[in-house]
């Protein structure tokens, strides 16, 4: 797929979820430890866990768990009994959850206002149109590709809607890349802190401690994780 083409169909993507997660929503607690997500992009069902995140403006660890994936489906099935996904796991309070809608009714209700997000709520047409945002990226971030796992988890600034952020997730996922995820939609308490970081309100960026870099450009991010851990 040409770059034109995958950036079109990844705006596409963001179209027809209505930029969902694009903006904090309320007022939220933040945990003291981050949740820990086992994910695969493209998953419509994955994608509503994560624009819960995002619009809660909360981190989360991602274990990313692609179809094929041999790095942590095994782990999200000794810890849940079952690989399916998306499975949250809070260290925080001990629970541990499957279902989406669990999943984000319960991050509402213990770090958020308790009320889900409007576009989270809407039953079977969220499903719907997430399943869209799915079909429109052509099987990106479903499939494991052959990787190196790196030492240390790298680290991801981005939210959720971003078309750029999601090509960038997509490679992470195939790749089975784990990482800390930093949501700093608009309205986040922690675009100050990022700001401080990296200079700029601009993302994605990646660090990876790894090899020392850090990364604007989903482009360039996404050819320093094929040139530093693709096969």
């Amino acid at each position: 797929m040409s770059r034109t083409l995958d950036v079109a169909t990844s705006v596409a993507a963001t179209v027809a979820r209505l930029g969902t997660g694009a903006r904090v929503v309320g007022k939220s607690r933040r945990p003291e430890a981050p949740l820990e997500l086992y994910d695969f992009e493209a998953c419509p069902y994955c994608r509503k866990a994560r624009e819960a995140l995002s619009a809660l403006d909360l981190d989360a660890m991602i274990y990313p768990c692609p179809k094929g994936g041999e790095r942590f489906r095994a782990k999200a099935r000794e810890l849940g009994g079952k690989a399916q996904f998306p499975f949250l796991v809070d260290p925080n309070t001990g629970r541990s959850l499957y279902e989406s809608s669990q999943i984000v009714a319960y991050l509402a209700a213990t770090y958020g206002e308790g009320r889900v997000p409007l576009a989270l709520r809407l039953g079977p047409l969220t499903t719907l149109s997430s399943s869209a945002a799915s079909l429109v990226r052509v099987g990106r971030g479903t499939r494991a590709r052959p990787s190196r796992a790196p030492e240390r988890p790298l680290e991801l600034y981005s939210y959720e809607p971003s078309p750029f952020c999601r090509l960038v997730r997509e490679r992470l996922c195939e790749l089975e890349l784990p990482y800390l995820l930093h949501n700093v939609a608009q309205g986040s308490a922690g675009r100050g802190a990022f700001v401080a970081l990296s200079g700029k309100m601009q993302v994605p960026y990646l660090v990876d401690p790894n090899a020392g870099r850090s990364l604007f450009e989903s482009a360039d991010i996404i050819d320093h994780l094929e040139r530093t851990y693709g096969a």
